[in-house]
């Protein structure tokens, strides 16, 4: 279950409640519709968060939303669903990586920190 393709391939959608989706807005004024939007514009690179990966599964991704916006989200996978943790903006390195990825179309899933 490491390989992000795999489970992404078989996700059938997100899981939003009163939990999640106010605290991304209240944090980082990001939307939920913006998260979704990241997860299906290419490029959209996954890595696994080893550091907080002890209870579940969780990984970073950099991704951009339809408007360009260029996130970073934090998430983990609950059965089939997508499960957004937390999504701010891009950091001034992330973008610089993700822009490098997305010049060269060379996408993969090992995001440099």
């Amino acid at each position: 279950m490491d390989e992000p393709g795999t489970f992404l391939s078989e996700a059938t959608g997100f899981e939003w409640d009163l939990g999640n989706s106010p605290k991304l807005r209240a944090t980082h004024a990001v939307e939920p519709a913006e998260c979704e939007q990241a997860f299906f514009i290419e490029p959209f690179l996954v890595t696994l968060d080893e550091h907080h990966s002890v209870i579940e599964r969780r990984w970073h991704a950099l991704g951009r939303t339809t408007e360009g916006r260029r996130l970073f989200i934090v998430f983990t996978m609950r059965g089939q669903l997508i499960r957004v943790i937390a999504a701010r903006d891009m950091s001034r390195k992330e973008r610089k990586y993700y822009d490098e990825i997305e010049a060269t179309g060379e996408a993969n899933s090992d995001i440099q920190e």
